[in-house]
């Protein structure tokens, strides 16, 4: 079974894909749950590792919960 193809300009249409994003070590960030961070380290594009202050946080890329500013 094939599904009836979408118009990219109906409302019901899947959200597009986050844009990559790259991280560099001493960066900024934010995120929803932790705050304020600087990344400490870079693992390829795959992870990165960021020191909130309160605690230090790994996260598998691509986050969506995590900015740079």
């Amino acid at each position: 079974m094939t599904l009836p193809r979408r118009l990219s300009s109906s409302p019901f249409a899947p959200p597009a894909p986050p844009a990559s994003r790259s991280y560099e070590v001493g960066q900024r960030v934010t995120h929803d749950a932790h705050g304020l961070g600087r990344v400490v380290n870079v693992s390829g594009e795959t992870a990165v590792t960021v020191d909130f202050g309160t605690c230090t946080c790994h996260f598998s890329l691509p986050c969506a919960s995590l900015d740079v500013l």
